[in-house]
């Protein structure tokens, strides 16, 4: 084995990794990072001059690239500015390595702080490499652990000396994997059973089917029950919007969503959490006699919460395609029929809400300062053809999914968990995962003010994103979140 520097052997293990890009922003303890990076010039670090706006880039790199991201920030004081974002990325599932230098592991009687445990509970796996012969199995595994499902951040500190020391390195990069999981066939079946008689099923979507590629499936199944499909996050396209069938985003922690599916006899949730939300609510959130089946790659949100009567983990995708086939067995033809009915009817729905929204558009037209409607409707019209957004328009966002559809994959990516700031960095980030698309940000004042800093970064770098930033001169979001509270929380 070839005998080197830890800063070399990361180097190393992170070419192995077909790692592009290096997001971060440094300091002193990052030197030697720095100092090894001289001799590898195809991996281009993306300096920024904020972490948010570091965590930002990697976070919508990781998900349009569809591969890990790798980001740098400096030990504590650094780390400490990024953790809003890496939270977010956390409750996102997004595979990403984070790191952070530290001082020489000798000086344990100076303060040195333990940064591994500084950011333990927003990550999947966190270590500290001590000894410069640690750096390749370390860093196989923190990127082994980002990618595999239920996919989120890790994180490694690398103590002063384990990068500048040597040692004799093994450089492997983490096993491709094959976490295409296929579902239980029991599960399978009483799943089958369930929808294939029930009279007004709801579908619920989430980020964790888009990130499992099964659009087409989900859409299959809803045609197949003629069931209403809703959103619980849309922060990337995981069911087309423009289908007669899709019906809009909800909050299913809040009391109007348990009016929204009282009347449903079964609901089928992939890929989404069930249910979760800031707000407390005793009971039930779905009717004790409707049936709830889940699907989804994140084994800890299955019955984690709701009484769940099917629990299928598995990849969404493959599951759907299972579920279609068992479908295909149990409807009888009258199921079949009453599935074109309902069906029928969602399409109706969905007309009169365009037919609302298009009202709405045309009443606050002239008003001024112009409305979020008109806005988003101007916007819409001048988009170039293949245009991603990066949404990050908080408060406007109704307004921005009223006026455009997304009805391919990779063709939105949004913020998701409670931290602001994600769009001005995030949307860089689609774009050097997407150099031949036009990707327009569409982002709120109160979250650029987070992260403004990536104006610099977007013109260092020259990274041709369009900004539109939504200045409605507030900060909404509050008073949104205290009608939320007085109407849903104090009735």
């Amino acid at each position: 084995m070839p005998r080197m520097t830890g800063k070399r052997a990361l180097m190393e293990m992170l070419r192995a990794e077909g790692v592009d890009y290096i997001f971060g922003n440094p300091g002193t303890s990052e030197g030697p990072i720095l100092d090894a990076l001289e001799g590898y010039p195809d991996l281009k670090y993306m300096l920024t001059t904020q972490e948010g706006v570091a965590m930002g880039m990697a976070d919508g790199y990781a998900r349009a690239a569809g591969k890990v991201s790798f980001v740098n920030l400096h030990i504590e004081t650094g780390l400490a500015n990024g953790i809003s974002l890496l939270q977010n990325a956390k409750d996102g599932g997004t595979p990403l390595v984070l790191t952070a230098a530290n001082k020489d592991i000798r000086k344990l009687a100076e303060d040195r702080t333990d940064l591994a445990e500084m950011v333990r509970l927003f990550t999947k796996w966190t270590a500290e490499v001590t000894h410069p012969e640690q750096v390749p199995s370390v860093m196989r595994r923190a990127f082994q652990e980002a990618k595999t499902p239920p996919t989120g951040p890790t994180f490694v500190a690398f103590s002063a000396n384990a990068l500048d020391d040597e040692a004799e390195m093994d450089i492997v990069p983490s096993a491709g994997g094959y976490f295409r999981t296929a579902p239980d066939s029991e599960a399978v079946a009483d799943a089958s059973r369930i929808l294939a008689s029930a009279s007004q099923p709801v579908m619920l979507v989430g980020d964790r089917l888009a990130q499992s590629g099964g659009s087409a499936e989900a859409v299959r199944i809803a045609e197949m029950l003629g069931a209403k499909v809703y959103s619980t996050c849309y922060s990337e396209m995981s069911f087309p919007t423009g289908h007669p069938q899709f019906m809009g985003r909800v909050n299913p922690v809040l009391p109007s969503f348990r009016k929204l599916v009282s009347s449903a006899d079964a609901v089928l949730a992939v890929g989404t959490n069930v249910f979760s939300g800031y707000f407390f609510f005793s009971g039930r959130t779905l009717n004790p006699a409707t049936k709830l089946v889940h699907i989804d790659s994140a084994y800890r949100e299955v019955g984690k919460s709701e009484p769940t009567d099917v629990g299928m983990i598995a990849d969404p995708k493959i599951a759907l395609g299972h579920l279609a086939e068992a479908l295909e067995s149990d409807m009888s033809g009258s199921d079949r029929e009453a599935a074109k009915g309902r069906a029928a009817t969602a399409a109706e729905e969905k007309a009169a809400q365009q037919a609302a929204w298009q009202g709405r558009v045309k009443n606050r037209w002239d008003i001024k300062p112009m409305s979020a409607e008109r806005m988003m409707t101007e916007i819409a019209g001048a988009l170039p053809a293949n245009t991603i957004i990066a949404d990050d328009a908080i408060t406007t966002g109704e307004s921005l999914h009223g006026a455009m559809e997304f009805n391919e994959p990779g063709s939105i990516f949004g913020g998701r968990g409670g931290a602001l700031g994600w769009g001005m960095g995030g949307a860089m980030g689609v774009k050097l995962a997407n150099p031949d698309r036009p990707v327009v940000a569409v982002v709120g004042d109160g979250s650029s003010m987070m992260t403004v800093q990536a104006l610099w970064t977007a013109a260092a770098a020259n990274i041709p994103v369009v900004y539109v930033i939504c200045n409605n001169k507030a900060y909404r979001i509050l008073k949104l979140n205290m009608n939320t509270y007085k109407r849903e929380v104090l009735q």
